[in-house]
């Protein structure tokens, strides 16, 4: 039997993982930040570690005779001193941590765009934490790369709804836009967690389907029955408007500007299509009916 840390919660990629880490006989702790999720992850099996990543002792005990840890930094909608710093000082936590129990197995979720290292937004603490996890030294890391998740789409209910289109501060160019569905997503964390077969530091992209922009405004616009809704680049300046103006935090917005950038530029995605992986099994069309009910909620 191993021991596990998972870092995240209950997520939609978190609860899967957990679910088959649990059922191959393993011990699991699930790291959360809400307390109303301890009975939820007691009854999956696990043992619950109620804290904030951003608190060091919390962390150190949380990792406490893990044989292998799965890395996710969570989301921080309104940090102090802005994104990259609140993702650094997870990152710092987080090895600290691994060195202090000798931790010899890390799955870190990282993303596309994380071989930038800087400009990609809020990938860049992603790109800074594979940085670190690589220098440690006796440590195995495989640090998976998902593409842009489909669940961001989600965003775009208010514009077909309000304005009667979709669109971000890219999709003008041929290039296709990388999906990923958490499902595909889980299975892969699943599978690392539970064979540890990877040595040293490695890379793996994880991808559900290829589809250009134009393609995905028509599949969901005709999912919601708003068939021919078009897909609109708006100019960075206007996205950024946009996003403070649905009350996203100045830090928050200009980095999913700048990852937006990014993406129209080619730069985000351009070490994944000289690593293509094997696509996954959740397809775009798979991806509409979740769309349709989100937009009829």
């Amino acid at each position: 039997m191993m021991k596990y840390v998972i870092t995240g919660s209950l997520g939609h990629i978190s609860k899967p993982v957990v679910k088959k880490l649990v059922a191959a006989g393993h011990s699991v702790t699930v790291v959360s930040s809400h307390s109303d999720r301890a009975k939820e992850i007691q009854a999956l099996g696990a043992t619950a570690a109620v804290g904030s990543v951003e608190d060091p002792a919390f962390v150190h005990a949380a990792f406490t005779g893990a044989d292998a840890v799965y890395l996710m930094i969570p989301p921080n909608w309104t940090p102090e001193g802005g994104w990259l710093q609140y993702q650094q000082k997870v990152t710092h936590h987080f090895l600290d941590a691994i060195r202090a129990h000798q931790i010899k197995n890390v799955v870190l979720l990282s993303s596309v765009g994380a071989h930038l290292r800087t400009g990609a937004g809020p990938v860049d603490g992603l790109g800074y934490c594979e940085e670190k996890l690589a220098a440690l030294s006796g440590v195995n890391v495989k640090v998976l790369r998902p593409s842009y998740f489909y669940y961001n789409l989600f965003s775009m209910v208010p514009l077909i709804k309000n304005m009667n289109i979709m669109g971000s501060n890219f999709g003008s160019t041929d290039e296709k836009l990388v999906l990923t569905h958490t499902d595909d997503i889980a299975d892969v964390v699943a599978e690392s967690l539970l064979k540890l077969d990877f040595q040293g530091h490695s890379i793996e992209y994880i991808a559900s389907d290829e589809r250009h922009p134009k393609e995905i405004a028509q599949v969901l616009s005709a999912a919601v029955g708003k068939a021919g809704t078009p897909w609109v680049e708006f100019k960075d300046a206007d996205a950024l408007n946009g996003m403070l103006q649905s009350g996203l935090h100045p830090a928050i917005a200009n980095g999913y500007v700048e990852l937006g950038a990014g993406i129209r530029s080619g730069a985000v995605q351009a070490d994944y299509w000289k690593h293509r992986p094997a696509l996954g099994k959740k397809k775009l069309e798979d991806f509409a009916h979740e769309f349709a009910a989100a937009y009829q909620q």
